[in-house]
Formats: structure tokens, C-alpha cells, sequence
């Protein structure tokens, strides 16, 4: 059973900072020559779609949002299939569900989406 827990969440103040944390199992983190995978952090603000906020590759490539440029800072724990979301110098406009993702692809084609049941994340002004 494919399981993604994350945690962290809560209220902070503007200019505070968080960390998320979401720890995956049951997923088989297969990486070879051509299957690799992407560990990652979604966000979700009220009447607006799901946005990407930054996402790490198994070779350690990382992808951040321009939001979020300079602020949050992603990393992974293969060894524990844990992803981490370091969010310095919170804005309101952070205020989100944030969620886990994991990515498993084949030749660069995701063929499987995993998501977290998402945290929420406020920062009041």
C-alpha cells in the first residue's frame, strides 16, 4: 500500500519559517539508465489550481517555482524515500495545502503519480 505522509504544516508569522517533511512508502524507488524518479512539493491556495513549488530529481536535479526562488529549499533522503521543504521568509501568499509528490518515470515519462493527503500551511500578516 503506497503511503505518503507528510507533516509540518501549521501557522506561522510572515517572515517565519517552516519545514514539511513527507516520508513514502511502498513504493519501489527503482533507478537505472532509464528509471528514475522525482520527489516534490505541490501547493494548493483556495479557488486557485494545484502549482508546482519544487521538485527534486534522483540524480539531484531540483526545479523551484519563481514564487519560491531564493526562499524554500527542497531536499531528499533516498535512503529514507523522505523529501524535505525548507520555507524561509514566508509571505501570505505562501498560505496553502501543500502537497507530497512522487514521480516514477521511464525513459523522462512519468507513468506513476503518487500524492500525499496535503498539509496546510498559513502564514498570517
Amino acid at each position: 500500500q503506497v503511503q505518503l505522509v507528510e507533516s509540518g504544516g501549521g501557522l506561522v508569522q510572515a517572515g517565519g519559517s517552516l519545514t514539511l517533511s513527507c516520508a513514502a512508502s511502498g513504493i519501489t524507488f527503482s533507478t537505472n539508465g532509464f528509471n528514475t524518479n522525482t520527489m516534490g512539493w505541490y501547493r494548493q491556495a483556495p479557488g486557485e489550481q494545484r502549482e508546482l513549488v519544487a521538485t527534486m530529481s534522483s540524480g539531484g536535479s531540483t526545479s523551484y517555482a519563481d514564487a519560491v526562488k531564493g526562499r524554500f529549499t527542497i531536499s531528499r533522503d533516498s535512503a529514507k524515500n523522505s523529501v524535505y521543504l525548507q520555507m524561509n521568509s514566508l509571505k501570505s501568499e505562501d498560505t496553502a495545502v501543500y502537497y507530497c509528490n512522487v514521480k516514477l518515470l521511464r525513459f523522462r515519462v512519468a507513468y506513476q503519480d503518487y500524492w500525499g493527503q496535503g498539509t496546510q500551511v498559513t502564514v498570517s500578516s
